[in-house]
């Protein structure tokens, strides 16, 4: 048998006054615990028991044992009960992960309005733009926007964006229009260089996904900076919706090029994969998938989008 199980073999053995109640209380034979403790001591070198006919105590080092094996059962059934309130019951440190324009524009009143319903949950919310593995940095739960890669993770599906090329009124006035994917060749391309792929930019072409390869004068790991470097007038900026939705709707960027519009990118919540998800990732992602249900808000109202 395990150590934990022998030691509370023994402590039974000792509170309950002899081999015989201590067998009968654990539904073992008398034998098997008489083996048990026998097995224990040869193993500590020591006897634990002072054993006649007519009684039993304790020896010295049978004080000791019993005081630290009692001490190491309580603990260990202290830890059982908190990882089943765990399991159970919304509690403890909570740490998500998203993307910095994202995370900052579409997830604070979903946050905090969690905090609220889940108030023995503390949230610990990253915002970064850089691909994290959840397990080896302690994140329990990611907003991903894409094609996900890691087949380990499980997925929840929680709204999907599409992405539009927009620039300012200014910038089309001085240079033009595009009017097909192939002119963004002569125009000044903004670009994402977080992306492997930030140098081409995707479109709907007679039916399929067609790569177009772009170039410009500047460059930026941060949504929000290229929307403001496109609403200054720099360039073409081919963007999520969810990050430029207000300027589309306000008139501060033009959309262009709609008629190739790609199909949307999901945004999924991911999470490790656990044969037991605890309580507080299992709500926080209940919780997202009802905040961000139905058509995207940062979707309503562009003319460009057909909600299926």
């Amino acid at each position: 048998m395990d150590r934990l199980t022998v030691m509370r073999v023994f402590v039974t053995v000792v509170d309950e006054g002899g081999f015989t109640a201590a067998a009968r209380k654990l539904r073992l034979s008398k034998s098997a615990v008489s083996t048990l403790m026998r097995d224990l001591e040869g193993k500590l070198g020591t006897a634990l028991l002072n054993r006649t006919t007519r009684r039993m105590s304790l020896t010295e080092a049978g004080v000791r044992f019993k005081t630290r094996a009692e001490q190491i059962l309580a603990d260990v059934e202290e830890a059982e009960r908190e990882a089943t309130a765990l399991t159970h019951r919304p509690r403890g440190l909570l740490r998500v992960s998203a993307g910095v324009s994202f995370g900052i524009r579409h997830l604070g009143r979903a946050l905090l309005d969690f905090a609220r319903l889940y108030p023995d949950v503390t949230v610990d919310l990253s915002l970064t733009d850089r691909f994290i593995d959840l397990v080896d940095e302690g994140v329990d739960v990611a907003i991903r926007i894409g094609h996900l890669m890691d087949s380990t993770l499980i997925a929840r599906r929680l709204s999907y964006t599409h992405r539009i090329v927009c620039a300012a009124s200014g910038y089309l006035e001085k240079h033009g229009r595009p009017e097909r994917p192939e002119d963004l060749g002569q125009h000044n391309c903004l670009g994402y260089n977080l992306l492997a792929t930030g140098d081409s930019w995707r479109f709907l072409v007679n039916g399929a996904e067609t790569e177009i390869a772009v170039k410009g004068s500047f460059s930026t790991n941060n949504g929000d900076l290229l929307r403001e470097a496109a609403a200054q007038g720099l360039g073409l900026y081919y963007a999520p919706t969810f990050i430029v939705h207000d300027d589309l709707r306000s008139g501060r960027l033009t959309p262009l090029l709609e008629a190739y519009v790609l199909p949307p990118l999901d945004i999924h919540a991911v999470f490790p994969a656990s044969r037991f998800v605890s309580a507080k990732v299992r709500s926080f992602v209940d919780h997202l998938v009802g905040h961000f249900a139905g058509p995207p808000r940062w979707e309503i109202g562009l003319p460009f989008i057909v909600h299926k």
